[in-house]
């Protein structure tokens, strides 16, 4: 993370003005930082859902006391319910929320009988996938630096290029074993974006960070380029309807401001 000299207090380019539409106390309360992954992920269930919010920027180097008192670690995102009680970790904040306003449509499969029951048991095994696998990998890409004992960057690259594989052909296992609707880009085929594309969204539109900082950049290859597959179309599928979807842009921050958290 950068500096607090350096760090920006707000978010800029197309978050500012969904900031500034959110300042007005709410039921929810949204503690935030623009800067960070985990917290764009609560934000985009909030936005995919459209619900009324109060978005409250943090400080990370000064938190403020009204936090404190609610989530004394002082971690965000952290969100205020309507009763007052403060949660805290991304993917229970995400879950909460699609458990308590499943209106205008619930972002997992409702458990109305045993099909939805397993779409929605399997949608956690790949939100935890996300969570556990490709976010830890996406990390340790990031932050490698070249030791005897921790090996090549290009080993830290295709451990998360594996990664990513993995969950392209999930999607791919999905459409040739018939779930889900054909030419969707969505995981599992739903008509609309889902809770698994929203766990990693926030790290997708943060991939250009690789090709900024790392020799050799992300490494997937191009259309047409060698190392192409179907795979890697399913992958370039979906990762173009996340770049696109209005909630991930409306989240997001000038990118300059961002290589500035990034930065070596």
């Amino acid at each position: 993370m950068a500096p607090p000299r350096t760090l920006h207090p707000t978010a800029t380019g197309p978050a500012k003005p969904l900031v500034d539409a959110h300042q007005a106390p709410q039921p929810l309360i949204l503690y935030a930082g623009w800067f960070c992954p985990f917290v764009q992920r609560v934000w985009l269930v909030l936005e995919e859902k459209q619900l009324p919010y109060q978005y409250i920027e943090v400080n990370p180097y000064s938190k403020p006391a009204s936090l404190l008192r609610l989530n004394p670690r002082g971690l965000v995102p952290t969100l205020i319910t309507p009763s007052g009680r403060a949660l805290y970790e991304s993917s229970v904040v995400c879950e909460y929320l699609d458990d308590a306003y499943p209106s205008p449509r619930p972002l997992l499969p409702p458990r109305d009988d045993d099909d939805a029951a397993y779409a929605k048991a399997r949608c956690r095994l790949w939100m935890d996938y996300v969570g556990t696998r490709i976010v830890p990998a996406f990390h340790r890409f990031l932050q490698f630096q070249p030791t005897p004992e921790k090996g090549s960057l290009q080993g830290v690259r295709r451990e998360f290029l594996d990664t990513l594989r993995g969950f392209a052909g999930a999607m791919l296992e999905d459409e040739e074993g018939g779930g889900g609707n054909k030419g969707s880009p969505w995981f599992a085929g739903g008509e609309e974006i889902g809770m698994v594309d929203l766990m990693l969204a926030p790290w997708v539109v943060r991939l250009w960070v690789f090709d900024r900082y790392k020799e050799g950049g992300l490494g997937v290859p191009a259309e047409g380029e060698e190392g192409d597959d179907e795979v890697w179309a399913r992958w370039r599928m979906w990762r173009e309807a996340v770049e696109g979807r209005r909630s991930v842009r409306e989240t997001g921050s000038e990118r300059e401001m961002l290589e500035v958290v990034y930065a070596p």
